[in-house]
C-alpha cells in the first residue's frame, strides 16, 4: 500500500512544481513536471529501500521525506531546462 502513496505523492509533487514555476514564460507542461514527480517519487523509495530502510511503525518520516526530495529535483531539472520561453529580439 505504501507504493500508491509514493505515486501520489509523486504526482502532488509535479503539480505543486508547476504551480510554483507557473508564470507567463514557463513553457513546461503538466505532463512533464507530473512524469517527473512520480518517477522521481519512485526512485526515492527505491533508494530508500536499498538502504535498508524498512519502515517504522506509523509514519515513516525518514522514508517520506527522500521521496519528495528525490521527486523535486527532476521536477525542478524539467521547469528549469524546458520550462522557458526563448527570448524573441527585436529586429
Amino acid at each position: 500500500m505504501e507504493i500508491i502513496g509514493v505515486l501520489i505523492a509523486g504526482v502532488f509533487i509535479g503539480f505543486l512544481g508547476k504551480l510554483l514555476a507557473g508564470s507567463d514564460k514557463d513553457d513546461s507542461p503538466l505532463w512533464l513536471t507530473t512524469l517527473c514527480g512520480i518517477v522521481g517519487a519512485l526512485f526515492g523509495w527505491i533508494i530508500y529501500m536499498a538502504f535498508g530502510g524498512d519502515g517504522s511503525p506509523g509514519l515513516d518520516w525518514t522514508c517520506w521525506i527522500v521521496v519528495v526530495v528525490c521527486a523535486a529535483i527532476p521536477v525542478a531539472l524539467a521547469v528549469a531546462l524546458v520550462g522557458h520561453n526563448k527570448v524573441n529580439f527585436p529586429h
